[in-house]
């Protein structure tokens, strides 16, 4: 049997997922969390065998959840889920150590089969994800800007773009403000641009988040 935790900060999406997975005899959903910080305490106290992580939600988000939980248990595999595919953030989370990346929109049939070879040891990347990673590896003429960006600058650029404050970012990561803005305007230098409107412009022009998300 294989246990699951759904990490994701929409109900319905949850739901949905939770109804798909438990048609599935070797399947059984032991939990649901709706923030990282939700996900991580689960793991702690019961650690599952797989995890279907939300990369993009408030708090410490997917990203930094994903980290933890491997560091955590070498025996939780993470698969995360996302409706922005466009790198860095498929490389990154494989980086970190998650064992797949699926996008929301994939069909019962895939979510199913990468949770049943990330359960066995394997990765998962869905197809159309993974050549986009290679040809962005080939493609160094169109580089993505936000590769540049280092693990926690990612992390706090797209909780910025969420609308979260600053005070709440660093409550999140256990930081200072002050340090929250050090990473932020090393990203700005980084990204060359000067406010947080803009780095939202960028990041909806390279589709690590879509305009109807905000």
């Amino acid at each position: 049997m294989v246990k699951i935790l759904i990490v994701d900060d929409h109900e319905l999406v949850r739901t949905g997922l939770r109804l798909i997975l438990e048609e599935v005899p070797e399947f059984e959903v032991v939990g649901e969390a709706k923030s990282g910080e939700d996900g991580l305490r689960f793991c702690r106290k019961d650690a599952p065998d797989v995890v279907l992580m939300d990369v993009n939600m408030p708090g410490i988000g997917g990203l930094e959840a994903t980290k933890q939980i491997v560091r955590l248990s070498e025996n939780t595999r993470v698969i995360c889920l996302s409706m922005h595919t466009e790198n860095p953030i498929p490389a990154k989370v494989m980086q970190m150590g998650a064992y797949g990346f699926v996008t929301k929109d994939a069909v019962p049939e895939e979510m199913i089969l990468a949770i049943h070879k990330v359960a066995a040891g394997q990765k998962y990347v869905a197809p159309e994800i993974a050549q986009q990673i290679a040809i962005g590896k080939l493609d160094m003429d169109d580089k993505n800007p936000f590769e540049q960006l280092s693990d926690r600058e990612l992390e706090i650029m797209l909780m910025l773009v969420k609308g979260q404050r600053v005070p709440e970012i660093a409550g999140s990561f256990n930081i200072s403000a002050k340090t929250v803005n050090t990473y932020r305007y090393r990203m700005f230098d980084k990204l060359n641009i000067n406010t947080d409107v803009e780095l939202t412009h960028l990041a909806i022009r390279y589709k690590l988040i879509s305009s109807e998300a905000l």
